[in-house]
């Protein structure tokens, strides 16, 4: 199958499970992951008779930026997607300049859709699926982090993980289209572009290929792993909370890693946020490691609690649903 057939196919299967609305957006940024998918989203959108929606956003960040965004919004018409707009957005904030632009980015492709809810696709590929895993793995981030990106996680979907870089530039040139070339590809001040150029085809050398495709399946049965005890987490949250907080008694008896999602799930709805390994750890020593210890305090100025066989969160204005 040449490079073309298989991104289509890939757009196509992923429309006929994601039971998309009546319009389905893509993030375009001219590069040939973006471009490819547009086109193949095109393709795929006529058949089902679905509008389709290009979301170019223009960080702002490099000269010359706004024509590079309005030249990947005439190219995603022209390749037969239906509209496309330009989203301009201000890059600011922490974590360094690639996880503000990224923050940006979905904040501006989410506030596009109306209400917030709607489908955007995005053009990772399986490359990028293996840098992330690799980036989880060398920062200790768990399996969570280690299980990589979700096809489908509303409202962003993912269609073409299990296509190659390489094929998205095929198709690109199969199509007759010059994708837009981001210097910052190519910039060793970013992390990603080290593993890219540097990490990655080591790897592929020491251990004689397949290692991003290995990478990106390895992702895969975690996410597996991860989503069955995550429901498995669900049950017991459903059984062990209530108004007045978690029944130690009961939470217990599970084993750590479900019960640690328990906490977490209940900690996260409760209003905690920026909640870390070491805050988890510390509200599941309450529970498994009870000594008669006092609160943990976590973000939000709140403060997890035991007291008469259950556990409690206290602070300004709490909410302690255990749903």
């Amino acid at each position: 199958m040449n490079a073309l057939a298989a991104v289509r196919r890939a757009v196509r299967e992923f429309l006929t499970t994601a039971e998309p609305p009546a319009e389905v957006c893509v993030a375009v940024s001219g590069g040939a992951d973006s471009l490819a998918l547009a086109e193949a989203t095109a393709y795929a959108a006529r058949r089902r008779q679905l509008r389709t929606r290009a979301l170019v956003v223009d960080h702002g960040l490099q000269d010359g930026s706004a024509e590079v965004a309005a030249r990947a919004a005439t190219t995603a018409k022209e390749l037969g997607l239906d509209t496309a707009e330009v989203l301009s957005v201000s890059v600011t904030g922490k974590g360094g300049p690639e996880a503000a632009a990224r923050t940006a980015r979905y904040r501006a492709l989410r506030e596009a859709l109306p209400g917030g809810e709607g489908l955007v696709l995005l053009g990772h590929t399986l490359d990028d699926q293996a840098e992330t895993v690799l980036l989880g793995l060398g920062r200790g981030s768990g399996p969570r982090s280690l299980a990589g990106m979700r096809p489908h996680d509303p409202p962003w979907g993912r269609p073409l993980l299990a296509i190659t870089r390489a094929q998205t530039r095929a198709a690109c040139a199969e199509l007759g289209v010059e994708p837009w070339q981001d210097p910052h590809n190519d910039d060793p001040r970013f992390t990603r572009v080290r593993l890219r150029v540097e990490v990655l085809p080591l790897l592929e050398d020491v251990l004689a290929g397949g290692v991003a495709g290995a990478l990106a399946r390895t992702a895969a049965q975690l996410r597996e792993d991860t989503e069955a005890l995550d429901t498995v987490a669900d049950r017991i949250l459903t059984r062990v909370g209530g108004a007045e907080g978690l029944a130690v008694a009961v939470l217990a008896d599970e084993p750590a890693a479900v019960r640690r999602r328990v906490l977490r799930r209940w900690l996260l709805a409760s209003g905690v946020r920026e909640l870390t390994d070491a805050h988890l750890r510390s509200v599941d020593a309450l529970v498994a490691r009870w000594r008669g210890q006092g609160g943990v305090w976590l973000p939000g100025n709140l403060e997890a609690r035991r007291c008469r066989g259950r556990l409690t969160l206290a602070g300004p204005e709490p909410t302690t649903r255990g749903e």
